[in-house]
């Protein structure tokens, strides 16, 4: 039986080679051995100031005491009962502390096991309670790997390339992507792209035949990129005008990620569906899809199911969750470290015009890369580059956009002062020392 004991720091990735599976893209080929606090330890025992948290998951960083005390305690009661027989005390508390979180009048909690489980949820019950076949998009969109999931998403052409044909009834209109798009006009992008979503559904595809349209407030892997409140607010007026249940993807940038415990709270909506996961229960495989009550109890008792969805010990960890961001103010710390961090990158951004642009909310944040600021043209190879080196110097950071060329910046929810100015003097050092023509050398 093959064992890690020997040597003492394995080469996981050699041990790997022969059976784990080729398929999972990777951003590292590190292997890491442990994490505490907001630090990362690689199996030489290197640590890593980890703003990059799994893509947003462990938001209250590593070892978190209360998320690790919650999950002891409740191993130690009960581990996996099937959500089908019956009911265990913390998923049902759960619900009803994620439900308190929301506007009303959404509060019935299904759970599930990730994001795209609770895409793929969404999209079901929107078929089934309208009785509609059309579901709408955004190109740049990341909802998820299964296949409905995957018929909505286009940040990636790899994440469709060979699973023809995909989900039928699917339409995609365009996102208002205010700096690459439309000049950083914000109106001119909300307008637009409004008026594109009337063409679509004036020529493609009737407004009476689409169950419903399914958006991230803040696209994640397409760039990190906000939709202006006032597209988000004209999105609501249209889905309230034809009876089209509006989704919410709060997948990446829900739990207080924006400075707002869920984004589309920043353009004053309230959503029909609104599907959460990733930093829900700190590293735990759990997820949820949240409406009124009225739309599940339409959706109908055995419409959907799930074997581990709501399991008690990612449950637990979901409850200390909540309970660690309200008392430790941590959607408000959100908001004031995001802002340190806003001013201290778009002051690289003076420094550097490899740069485009800075953008974002709270403590969820796009740098992209161009390799011009008059044309706009993408700069992945820098982007891969500068991502590269800062792990070499400690930072762990990721990126995105649909050309690879954004970092994203999602630092622990409780991240202080201190680890900003850390992470932002190791950026600016990895810049002011990288050739200007060090990424395209490499690409």
């Amino acid at each position: 039986m093959d064992t890690l004991t020997a040597p003492q720091t394995p080469d996981l990735a050699e041990l790997a080679r022969d059976h784990y599976s080729p398929v999972l893209g990777r951003y590292f080929e590190r292997g890491w051995s442990h994490g505490e606090g907001h630090r990362l330890y690689d199996t030489e025992g290197r640590a890593y100031l980890d703003f990059a948290n799994g893509i947003a998951v462990s938001a209250l960083g590593h070892h978190h005491p209360a998320v690790t005390a919650a999950i002891h305690e409740q191993v130690d009661r009960l581990i996996a009962p099937c959500a089908a027989m019956g009911f265990a005390e913390p998923t049902v508390r759960h619900a009803r502390m994620i439900a308190a979180t929301m506007p009303a009048p959404l509060d019935t909690v299904l759970f599930l096991n990730s994001g795209s489980e609770a895409i793929e949820g969404a999209l079901k019950l929107a078929r089934r309670v309208t009785g509609r076949p059309g579901i709408i998009a955004f190109r740049g969109a990341f909802h998820g790997r299964t296949l409905g999931a995957t018929s909505i998403t286009s940040s990636n052409i790899n994440y469709r390339l060979g699973y023809e044909p995909l989900l039928p009834g699917v339409y995609l209109t365009t996102y208002p992507n205010v700096y690459r798009d439309f000049g950083g006009d914000e109106h001119r992008a909300a307008q637009l792209s409004l008026k594109h979503l009337q063409d679509l559904t004036a020529t493609t595809i009737p407004a009476t035949s689409v169950a419903a349209i399914v958006i991230e407030p803040v696209q994640g892997e397409g760039g990190y990129i906000p939709a202006p409140a006032s597209f988000l607010q004209g999105l609501r007026a249209f889905c309230d005008q034809y009876g089209i249940l509006l989704v919410a993807d709060e997948v990446q940038a829900g739990f207080g990620r924006t400075g707002r415990m869920w984004s589309f709270e920043h353009a004053g909506i309230v959503p029909d569906v609104v599907c959460l996961a990733k930093a829900i229960a700190n590293g735990l495989p759990l997820s949820a899809v949240v409406t009124r009550r009225e739309l599940q109890e339409r959706w109908g008792k055995g419409a959907h199911g799930t074997t581990y969805g709501g399991n008690p010990v990612a449950c637990a960890a979901g409850i200390a969750v909540l309970e660690t961001i309200e008392r430790e103010h941590l959607v408000a710390n959100a908001a004031e470290r995001g802002a340190e961090l806003m001013e201290g990158l778009r002051s690289i951004m003076g420094e550097d015009e490899r740069i485009g642009d800075v953008r974002g909310l709270g403590l969820m944040i796009g740098v992209e890369f161009v390799k011009d600021r008059d044309t706009l043209e993408p700069d992945g190879a820098t982007c891969e580059a500068v991502r590269q080196l800062c792990a070499d110097e400690g930072l762990l950071i990721l990126s995105c956009g649909t050309e690879h060329n954004v970092i994203r910046w999602i630092p622990p929810l409780d991240v202080t002062s201190q680890e900003i100015d850390e992470a932002l003097s190791t950026f600016r050092s990895v810049l002011r020392t990288m050739p200007r023509d060090a990424g395209s050398a490499g690409s």
